[in-house]
């Protein structure tokens, strides 16, 4: 029998890329190549003796099998020992799930959660079986398949939220249903997630027993925990003193900050064993979903370091791991359009048939991609779970839908609030929000667009409260104005009115004195008398020699 240096193949000696490897006795000791021989590493220990099928790999020759063995010592070595930039791009994915958690609303869930779940439920297997029977028919296997329809199953929730706040919806039947169902595909495909990555090895009971704890303590620690949070906190705040009042960030906004880092990190953590920690950011951010300025906190102190953490995630952990020579060829370019416009987009599109008159609104609200998506891809292409051409065909396949969705989501959602409004009779300010979102102004300000943040729809609140009390006070003073210059005017008429008393008085006693004065000159015998008339001798005369009367 041959010793285990001649090989699986019984070589002596095997040819990768050009360069021999010599695995004879004598060059075995250092394993050194017979050109050149440089240093190879020493060759893990081959262990065939027992009769499980795990970590066994057929393959056709002793350079396949060598190369292979490679990758996948590269693949544990980045995953367990990932780089700095992969640790901040992965952190900060985690930070905007724990966000997306704190804006899951529990009312709407109730209000409209069995269609909503239906949604959700249709949104995530469509894409999942249409993309695994897609890159199987291109030649690739069922793990290919399954990973790359576990690529295609997340929505982002956040382009659905912004242009949904944007156009006042949210509250509507048809906004209450989008917004439920993209975040229930986002728990779903959590779970795909999960179970992604524990198919890798043989099957067996204890392979779905973390799924099954990690279902277990989303249903406890979520619906339960949110409902206990605000007492809880409440209670917290009550024995913790106010330092900062005043301020925009108080002593309670810094506890409750530090108190959501820590249930993060230990949700995250407890995840972990169960499968993967983005699954405890997401219930860590539930818990906090009912607490008002919980997301308004997180926001403030965080939304700088998100924003570059992500972009940092984008530029040096997904476009690092894509392979540009597959990515850029036309093969590669094809079917990623085949894929990304079928089981990327058109399933997402007919999930919601069933809605009513809102189900293309829906539907194109589900389409849109965000980082989860990337990171399914780039996680499983980092564990050897998809080939590098798998890889560039999905990432065409996610451009098409992250890039087109807002876009066409506009514009279906402008037409069904104008197509509503008409047949409501609404007034003139629902047409316009319609018209805004046709045809948007540009807008030069950071908001949660230009930064990636869902919207701070408490930090809104406030500024809206704000521009509110502002112009009711704007108001005020006009009103106070206008009031001061009628007062004025009254108080000048007021003085012309006591200006003209008074000279009717002072006419009055005039008057007054000179009737006194002329009763007197009447009464005195002395007195000369007074004729009003005409020259002596006209017939007009009022006084003559016969009578003495006088006319005064």
């Amino acid at each position: 029998a041959s010793s285990w240096q001649d090989g699986f193949f019984g070589e002596s000696s095997v040819t990768i890329k050009g360069h021999t490897y010599d695995l004879t006795e004598a060059g075995s000791s250092d394993r050194r190549l017979a050109l050149g021989r440089p240093v190879l590493p020493p060759a893990p220990q081959r262990r065939l003796s027992t009769d499980s099928a795990e970590g066994k790999v057929d393959y056709d020759n002793y350079e396949q099998c060598l190369l292979k063995r490679c990758e996948l010592e590269l693949a544990n070595e980045c995953a367990h020992t990932p780089n700095i930039l992969t640790l901040i791009g992965h952190t900060g994915v985690a930070m905007m799930i724990f966000e997306s958690g704190m804006h899951f609303d529990f009312e709407q869930a109730k209000s409209v959660g069995g269609w909503a779940c239906a949604v959700a439920l249709l949104g995530t297997i469509l894409p999942l079986v249409t993309g695994l029977g897609v890159v199987m028919a291109f030649g690739f296997d069922f793990e290919n398949g399954f990973a790359a329809g576990t690529a295609l199953a997340p929505t982002s929730v956040g382009i659905a939220l912004r242009l949904l706040h944007e156009a006042k919806s949210l509250q509507t039947f048809f906004g209450q249903a989008i917004i439920t169902a993209a975040f229930v595909d986002d728990i779903l495909s959590l779970i795909l997630y999960n179970i992604l990555f524990s198919l890798q090895g043989d099957m067996t009971f204890m392979t779905f027993l973390p799924l099954i704890l990690g279902i277990v303590f989303m249903i406890i620690a979520a619906g339960p925990g949110a409902q206990l949070a605000p007492k809880a906190l409440a209670k917290a705040f009550e024995l913790i003193p106010e330092y900062k009042g005043g301020s925009k960030l108080t002593t309670h906004h810094e506890a409750l900050f530090m108190i959501m880092v820590v249930v993060l990190v230990a949700y995250a953590q407890i995840t972990h064993l169960c499968g993967t920690h983005l699954w405890g950011c997401f219930i860590a951010g539930m818990c906090f979903a009912m607490w008002k300025e919980a997301h308004h906190v997180w926001v403030r102190q965080t939304k700088r370091l998100t924003v570059w953490m992500i972009r940092v995630f984008f530029a040096a952990t997904v476009a690092f791991a894509i392979p540009v020579s597959d990515l850029l060829s036309w093969e590669a370019f094809l079917k990623g359009a085949v894929l990304g416009i079928g089981p990327c987009i058109l399933t997402k599109v007919c999930c919601a048939f069933f809605m009513g008159d809102a189900r293309f609104v829906i539907g194109w609200a589900m389409v849109g991609r965000a980082e989860f998506a990337y990171l399914i891809a780039q996680m499983a292409a980092a564990s050897n779970m998809m080939e590098p051409f798998v890889f560039s065909i999905v990432i065409w396949a996610l451009l098409w839908a992250t890039v087109f969705a807002p876009f066409i989501f506009r514009a279906v959602l402008a037409r069904y609030i104008r197509k509503k409004a008409s047949e409501l009779g609404a007034d003139e300010e629902t047409r316009s929000r319609a018209d805004s979102l046709e045809n948007p102004e540009p807008n030069f300000q950071r908001s949660s667009l230009s930064t990636g943040h869902l919207p701070d729809l408490y930090d809104e609140e406030q500024v809206q409260a704000r521009r509110l009390e502002k112009v009711k006070n704007a108001s005020t003073k006009e009103e106070n104005k206008e009031l001061s210059a009628r007062i004025q005017v009254m108080t000048e008429k007021e003085k012309d009115l006591k200006a003209q008393v008074k000279a009717l008085e002072e006419l009055l006693q005039n008057q007054g004195d000179l009737r006194v004065d002329n009763d007197g000159a009447t009464a005195s015998p002395e007195a000369s008398p007074t004729v009003i008339g005409s020259a002596e001798g006209s017939p007009d005369a009022i006084g003559d020699d016969d009578n003495d009367t006088v006319k005064v």
